[in-house]
């Protein structure tokens, strides 16, 4: 699944760290989701999209089309 993770967190002067501390995952966590080994959970990614004031479809791309 493709994401903006990482240009978001860069956006806003962000490390990993401090996205998994406001996401409450571990910094690995946010590290394989933004490398894309890993999908994350539908609560995680409402979460997301909560902090981030954005729709999930504007986060998330899960490449079906």
């Amino acid at each position: 699944m493709k994401n903006r993770l990482k240009v978001l967190r860069a956006e806003r002067d962000w490390t990993q760290a401090d996205l998994a501390d406001a996401l409450d995952v571990t910094r690995q966590t946010i590290n394989a989701i933004e490398k894309g080994k890993f999908d994350p959970s539908l609560p995680l990614a409402f979460k997301a999209a909560r902090l981030f004031k954005m729709p999930i479809e504007d986060i998330f791309d899960d490449e079906q089309g």
